[in-house]
């Protein structure tokens, strides 16, 4: 999908709702917000429409606002809030419905303002609640919590339950490798998403990114992956000779 097109659909969203009669504005978010370098032919449409007290549940009830624009093929409402949408012609939204009220409440990174009507304030796109991350946790929280996930992982291998192996080895203790990342590599400048650890993680460490494919073998691969973390670790952290003999000796060497 051009970028352009998207740019226009979202302009075309922020038209329709000023027809629609009690929508106060639209906000577009990531890259067709305040990013819009990073907007390319993968994006999609991340909005917020913001409506009048009492108007949320009409429409999201009734979805014309979008539909008259161009026919929807797939939507599902993933929030109370909002919907995941396909349209036919293949741009993909995500969007939420938020009440002017409801604003000083609700986390969302600033956007931009693509559209809003007379009177609604300029900094309607700039949330109260700046971030939805959570507290940044200690190095040895993230370095003791990735090892005693191998081990548990690996002793759910051995049991024949690979799928919590899997789960335990590639991706809990790995997302706690991707939190320990600015202890491993000096980030370069890359937006970062502060909803979403792992967004841009290529661009922002390039070098450990690298070498997590090691780290995320698959399925089949639960012993392979946790002796690769292990050693990406090591190679970075004192860790326990202890905890290093266990999980080497639950891989089989």
């Amino acid at each position: 999908m051009h970028p352009h097109l998207l740019l226009k659909r979202l302009d075309e969203i922020g038209g329709s709702l000023a027809r629609s009669g009690r929508a106060l504005a639209l906000i577009g978010c990531g890259s067709v917000g305040l990013e819009l370098e990073r907007l390319d032919e993968y994006s999609d449409l991340d909005f917020l429409a913001i409506v009048e007290p009492g108007a949320k549940q009409s429409y999201l009830d009734d979805l014309s606002w979008l539909s008259d624009l161009c026919p929807i093929a797939y939507c599902f409402a993933n929030t109370a809030d909002g919907y995941k949408l396909l349209y036919e012609d293949g741009i993909f939204c995500e969007f939420g419905v938020i009440e002017i009220d409801e604003l000083p409440t609700i986390p969302f990174a600033p956007g931009r303002v693509v559209w809003k009507k007379e009177g609604v304030p300029d900094n309607i796109s700039q949330p109260s609640v700046t971030t939805g991350s959570p507290p940044k946790r200690s190095q040895e929280w993230l370095l003791g919590e990735a090892l005693t996930n191998l081990l548990v992982g690996l002793a759910r291998e051995k049991r024949g339950e690979k799928l919590s192996a899997t789960r335990f080895s590639q991706g809990y203790a790995v997302d706690r490798v991707v939190e320990l990342a600015e202890s491993i590599e000096t980030a370069q400048a890359a937006s970062r998403d502060i909803f979403i650890n792992e967004r841009r993680f290529e661009q922002r460490f390039p070098r450990l990114a690298r070498e997590l494919g090691a780290c995320l073998q698959g399925y089949e691969r639960n012993p392979q992956s946790a002796l690769a973390i292990l050693s990406l670790l090591e190679q970075h952290f004192e860790v326990s000779p202890a905890m290093a003999n266990a999980i080497r000796e639950m891989c089989g060497g």
